[in-house]
């Protein structure tokens, strides 16, 4: 973000403001940036997963407001903001309305690490794997509180399979990043990235030598979002409508805009640790040396993001949802022997290449 920070500097200079006021206010820049391009990314998502679950079932989806249904979000978002926030007589007032606070917040800080290409990336250090994993991972505190605040036995429930299997699919992901961590030589982001680079157009992406890491991680990730077919927390056939049940107005609206998007910085986070990150697939990039390369490193990492989103509403509207007991025995008996398989073959094949 060097060249923003410059950018941003000179402009203050430009009209007598102090560079001191510029190092303070300049990291409210990448906060707006990703606010905004949180609210247009999720109203998207909402919609294309609308259409596409209507495509997947045969039927129209939205399609009466606005031309082709396309301000149906908007006017879903407008009537959540209008409608009043209800809190339940017993429930646990300051924790009931700190749930929505704590599972946005990090969604924020985490979607800061993601390197959007070589130049924007708001926060770079050298072990931000590992910081992403925690952001991700801290969500499901505030679902727990959810549960517990709201005083009702179904969000309860819900809060209490949310955090069984949370903690029974972290261990086949921190298995599955060490494998990339390996292989890149790196537990910075960017380095992972860079670590894909060759002259053979995508021959150096990591999921060539990693595809099983690939798909433990991409099922993993289905199962730290809630998704199908493991969207137990959220279970409306069974717990009414989960942790947010006791949820209304614009709280509900902050759990809904936060699945979405962790689900789109997760399509991120496994483009970035397997397809290459923001790196082109043809390996090497139409604009050249012009600042255009940016926006167009950008593209490719949002369009492998977006890649990974189809598949996950596809699966969605083709799998039926585990039983809680199959959906545990599949993490500990199935994934996390196959991610400890995984992690020495990436040994070997590091050693190997490195020997060669």
């Amino acid at each position: 973000m060097n060249y923003l920070y410059f950018l941003y500097i000179e402009f203050l200079q430009r009209h007598n403001i102090p560079k001191l006021f510029g190092d303070i206010t300049y990291y409210f820049i990448p906060f707006c940036i990703i606010a905004i391009a949180l609210l247009v990314v999720v109203l998207g998502l909402v919609l294309a997963e609308r259409k596409l679950l209507g495509f997947f079932t045969q039927r129209k989806g939205p399609n009466r407001v606005g031309w082709w249904g396309l301000l149906q979000t908007l006017a879903d978002a407008f009537k959540l903001l209008c409608k009043e926030n209800i809190t339940p007589d017993k429930a646990d007032r300051f924790l009931f309305n700190l749930a929505p606070v704590l599972v946005f917040v990090p969604i924020i800080a985490a979607l800061g690490i993601i390197p959007y290409s070589a130049e924007f990336t708001f926060v770079n250090t050298s072990t931000n794997v590992i910081l992403y994993l925690i952001l991700a991972a801290f969500p499901v505190l505030s679902v727990f509180l959810a549960g517990w605040a709201s005083n009702n036995k179904y969000s309860l429930f819900g809060a209490a399979r949310s955090i069984a299997q949370v903690l029974s699919y972290e261990l086949p992901i921190t298995f599955v990043i060490l494998s990339v961590v390996v292989l890149a030589s790196s537990m910075n982001l960017t380095g992972i990235t860079l670590a894909q680079t060759s002259k053979w157009w995508f021959s150096g992406w990591f999921i060539f030598p990693g595809i099983l890491g690939f798909i433990i991680l991409f099922i993993c990730i289905l199962a730290e979002l809630n998704r199908c077919p493991f969207d137990l927390p959220e279970a409306e056939s069974e717990l009414v409508c989960g942790y947010n049940t006791e949820y209304s107005g614009m709280r509900f609206a902050i759990f809904y805009l936060s699945e979405y998007a962790m689900l789109f910085a997760n399509a991120m986070f496994i483009s970035i640790l397997f397809l290459g990150g923001y790196l082109s697939p043809f390996g090497k990039y139409l604009f050249g040396s012009s600042f255009l390369i940016y926006f167009e490193q950008a593209f490719w990492l949002l369009l492998k993001a977006s890649v990974i989103v189809f598949i996950i509403i596809w699966i969605r509207a083709t799998l039926p949802r585990l039983a809680s007991f199959d959906l545990i025995k599949f993490s500990w008996v199935y994934l996390l022997p196959l991610s400890i398989l995984n992690l020495f073959v990436a040994v070997i094949i590091k050693f190997a290449g490195a020997g060669g």
